[in-house]
């Protein structure tokens, strides 16, 4: 018998992340199993539901309908799930990157708890918007533009994205030109379907084409020490000024992505938590 449940599950964290890699990660599968089940599901509703073209996908008509009718009832099965486990009403979960973490929150924390020792706090590294119910994340902090769906986005702070280049490539930089520099040396992207560096190279005026040298690290941490090595140059925030001021990393661009910033993510009623609203008004106030 076809079991809808998990097929229209596998299609929900696709269709979210828009990467059959990243939902296989999520769903703890291969990257076949996931294409079989979405497959399937096309077969057995007559109709497809992604747009295949080259290594991306997108959405068809149906296929937006689809996730708009089937997102609110999973999140809702899933929240119940996670109340009949447990009171949480004190406990909260909050995803970010390690890079973030250690770098901006945890020299703030002790504040918090502090303050509010009756709350159980748990924090979640994530490199990505993941589907935060499915991983028990009440709240997300990310870097970026903002534009993100199906969830509540609110600024945390502004914090623009800057090109960075370690020495080597700096100095490169300043012994030719950074357009012919640009040319010939690797971009390193947070993710595979980033705009990050289309947007900035139209703000710069210049004409974008994406590399087989390019490479993809998720992780700011490690992205952060690939610029300081040589490996290539990367769009990073104010949060590397430590390693600027110490000369391992150089703006080499005044162009600046103006609209990045750190936002917060939750579902629209997260915010029924008691707990997580606290930490909400917390942070912000920190920021």
């Amino acid at each position: 018998m076809f079991r809808a449940f998990d097929s229209l599950r596998v299609f929900n964290v696709v269709a979210q992340s828009m990467s059959i890699t990243r939902a296989a990660t999520e769903l703890n599968l291969t990257k076949g199993a996931v294409s079989y089940q979405i497959k399937r599901l096309e077969d057995n509703l007559g109709f497809d539901l992604f747009m295949r073209q080259h290594s991306r996908i997108s959405l068809t008509d149906k296929g937006k309908l689809l996730l708009q009718t089937t997102q609110p009832l999973f999140a809702q099965i899933e929240s119940e799930i996670s109340n009949l486990k447990t009171d949480n009403s004190r406990r909260i979960t909050i995803g970010m990157s390690t890079y973030f973490a250690s770098r901006w929150l945890m020299p703030r924390l002790m504040k918090f708890t502090a303050i509010h020792p009756d709350i159980s706090l748990r924090l979640q590294p994530m490199a990505d918007l993941i589907d935060l119910a499915s991983n028990q994340i009440d709240l997300a902090i990310r870097w970026g533009d903002g534009r993100w769906s199906d969830m509540v986005i609110e600024k945390l702070f502004s914090c623009p994205a800057k090109v960075t280049a370690g020495k080597i490539i700096a100095r490169q930089v300043r012994d030719s030109s950074l357009k012919e520099t640009l040319s010939s040396i690797t971009l390193l992207h947070d993710r595979d379907d980033s705009e990050a560096w289309q947007t900035w190279y139209q703000k710069a005026g210049l004409s974008y084409a994406p590399k087989r040298t390019d490479l993809v690290i998720s992780d700011p941490n490690v992205r952060v020490e690939a610029v300081i090595n040589g490996q290539g140059i990367a769009l990073n925030d104010i949060l590397v000024d430590h390693e600027i001021q110490k000369k391992l990393l150089f703006q080499i661009s005044p162009v600046e992505l103006d609209d990045y910033g750190y936002y917060l993510a939750y579902p629209e009623k997260a915010m029924d938590n008691p707990a997580l609203k606290i930490f909400r008004q917390w942070i912000i106030d920190q920021a």
